[in-house]
Formats: structure tokens, C-alpha cells, sequence
């Protein structure tokens, strides 16, 4: 039996020397949605400066700081403490998944054998990561958008905003491609396909992706931006929630958003 979110427990590394600590409450808050952090280290050399902002945080958020001198000029000790260290979680049998915290592509191998261990990995590190570890992951989540959500809270305390947000990635033609494909891989004979497996399987196509990258705050909301796009919401068969069902729109037929249907159209035949 599947686990649920909540029930999942992951080991969250953190690589000191390349990611920010200014964003630390939005980086656990995250996490948080998809399991339980059982483990929380970071790693650094805490007798240089540049780390020195971590310190002020650890203590409030109960992350472990782990001590790794830099032996040798050029060489980065504190990936291969990482790598040691999840091997270690890894073969303890105590956890459902890692997420690393790190731009650096040193830990695409990493990633990569955690995941052939049958381990969730979730990344999260600046949008200059190199594509190689973004692939690695299962998903991965950009720092910058969880400062953006920060600052977006603060601003609708002061007033309501829009309900797009701000984006880091325009909406290009490659990844109109890629939805409307993946809608065409998923769609039945009528052409429908459940918003919910959609987005399950750009993630399998795409880790990066993530509809905040994009200004806004939920999936459907993105799809209904979309003028190629038809959207139905349908009522579940046991009438309470809404599905969302999607298709590519023919061409010269116009844009609409149907209102929810009955039971007889709760799933695609």
C-alpha cells in the first residue's frame, strides 16, 4: 500500500557552500508538503566566512550542522561528506527518500543511485543548476520561487493580488509543446485527459517544472491561460469535489470552460 505524503520520511542534506540561508523557512515549508524531514544536516566548513549566515538559522529550524575541513585547495570536501552520509541513511533503511539542497552538479551521480535505490529525491537549488542534476531528480524546486512566494504573502497582507503571480519563466512555445504532447499521450478516444495524471507526467518529463515557475499557483490555473486548451470540471461520482478534465482544442473552435457535469461524466470512458 502507497504511503501518503505525510507518512513519507525523507533525509534533507543541505550543501552550505551553494545554496543561500536567507530562504531556509521557505526551503522546509516546502519539503514539508511532500513528507517529514527525519533527517536535517548541512554541511560546510564552519571556520570560513562565507557560511557564517547559516549559523543564526540552524538552531531555530533543528538542522545538524556537519564540520567538514577543506583539506586540499580546489578539492570540495563537503560533497563527498554529503555522499558518505546519505549512502549511510540509505542502507539504514529508515527513510522513504532524500532531498538535496544544492546547486552543484557534483551530486547528479548521487541522485542518480538514490533513485535506482527505489528512493524519492526531491532537488532544490538556484535556477543557474546545471540541467544534468535537474534530471537527476525526481522533482526539483527553485529557490528563487519560494522567495517569490515569501514576498508575494507579504504583499497580499497589504492587499489582494491577482491570481497570477509573478514569473521566472516565460511560457514559451517548448513548453506548449510539451503540454499539449503530454495531453495527446494521456487523452481517451474523445480526447480527454485528467488534469491530475497531466501533471504527473510533465514532472516525469520535465523535474523542473512547477507552475509557480510560470506565475501561477496551481496547475489548473495555467492550463485555463491557455488558449489551445479546452477545461471541463466534472463532479466525482460521489459528488463531493471537482475533476478537472483537459483537452487540445480543435482548431476554429473557441475557447471555453465548462461548468461541472454529473456523475456521467466523471471520468473518461
Amino acid at each position: 500500500m502507497d504511503k501518503n505524503n505525510n507518512d513519507l520520511r525523507y533525509a534533507v542534506l543541505i550543501d552550505a557552500d551553494n545554496v543561500p540561508y536567507s530562504n531556509i523557512s521557505g526551503m522546509l515549508e516546502e519539503i514539508a508538503k511532500y513528507g517529514t524531514p527525519t533527517f536535517k544536516r548541512i554541511y560546510g566548513d564552519w571556520t570560513k566566512p562565507t557560511v557564517s549566515g547559516w549559523k543564526t538559522v540552524l538552531l531555530e529550524h533543528a538542522i545538524t550542522p556537519v564540520q567538514q575541513y577543506s583539506y586540499t585547495s580546489g578539492k570540495n570536501a563537503t560533497d563527498s561528506a554529503m555522499i558518505i552520509d546519505a549512502m549511510d541513511i540509505l542502507y539504514s533503511g529508515r527513510v522513504d527518500g532524500f532531498c538535496i539542497v544544492s546547486s552543484d552538479s557534483d551530486f547528479t551521480r548521487l541522485a542518480i543511485r538514490l533513485r535506482e535505490a527505489g528512493m524519492r529525491v526531491i532537488g532544490i537549488g538556484e535556477k543557474k543548476t546545471p540541467t544534468a542534476f535537474i534530471s537527476a531528480c525526481e522533482k526539483f524546486i527553485y529557490i528563487e520561487i519560494l522567495k517569490q512566494g515569501e514576498e508575494e504573502e507579504k504583499e497580499d497582507k497589504r492587499e489582494h493580488g491577482n491570481e497570477a503571480s509573478r514569473s521566472i519563466t516565460k511560457l514559451d512555445k517548448k513548453m506548449l509543446t510539451l503540454i499539449s504532447s503530454s495531453i495527446s499521450d494521456l487523452a481517451n478516444e474523445s480526447g480527454w485527459a485528467f488534469l491530475g495524471d497531466l501533471g504527473n507526467l510533465i514532472l516525469k518529463k520535465r523535474p523542473d517544472f512547477d507552475p509557480r515557475n510560470y506565475g501561477f499557483k496551481k496547475l489548473a490555473q495555467l492550463i485555463k491561460s491557455i488558449d489551445t486548451v479546452e477545461v471541463e470540471e466534472r463532479t466525482s461520482e460521489r459528488g463531493d469535489n471537482k475533476l478537472v478534465y483537459i483537452r487540445t482544442r480543435k482548431q476554429g473552435q473557441p475557447k471555453k470552460i465548462a461548468k461541472p457535469a454529473g456523475r456521467k461524466n466523471a471520468g473518461p470512458k
